[in-house]
């Protein structure tokens, strides 16, 4: 099988590639060092359209997926204290505009978690396509947006013994997707 690497995003609908691609987070913890985590259930497709502005994303994100390695934190995590997984199962986002073009470009849109919406903004990087001799065609993309727990009605905390909050409330968000091109 033959392939060749494309430096320009290719026009079309695409589907995210859930076995290649991850969406993951980072947390400062104790005020000393930081928690990463990544959700192991999500789904979603964008299009990059003719006129670049006019492309678009969704995801929906599975909150009770979370997967921090340690099942107690996890467990935790998914209940009432933070995001409440039984009550509010799905995580979205959806694109409202792009900024930019080419290889490095702001994707603007609704992040909504807990039933709170919020405007982010997502830094994208075009990582490249590839297409293959039996004519598939993938895209890859990282993209990474902070966030404030507190925007989200995610105000859970312990204070410290020493000063300091148990938990930060600055989130980064980073997500890795390869996505094949439907037909």
């Amino acid at each position: 099988m033959s392939t060749t690497t494309v430096s320009t995003i290719p026009v079309g609908t695409y589907a995210i590639d859930t076995v290649h691609s991850e969406v993951g987070f980072v947390v400062r913890h104790s005020g000393i060092s930081k928690v990463r985590g990544r959700f192991t259930d999500f789904s979603g497709h964008f299009t990059i359209a003719e006129n670049f502005a006019d492309s678009s994303a969704q995801v929906t994100i599975q909150s009770g997926s979370v997967h921090t390695g340690n099942e107690q934190r996890d467990g935790h995590l998914t209940s009432p204290d933070f995001w409440d997984s039984a009550s509010n199962p799905e995580w979205t986002f959806a694109s409202t505009s792009v900024e930019g073009a080419g290889e490095e470009f702001t994707l603007h849109g609704d992040l909504t978690i807990n039933g709170v919406t919020r405007q982010v903004a997502l830094d994208v990087e075009f990582n490249g396509a590839l297409a293959s001799g039996d004519g598939e065609e993938k895209v890859g993309f990282s993209a990474q947006t902070v966030i404030s727990r507190k925007d989200f009605d995610l105000t859970w905390n312990v204070a410290l013994e020493g000063g300091g909050l148990l938990v930060g409330d600055k989130v980064t968000i980073s997500i890795e997707v390869q996505a094949a091109k439907q037909a």
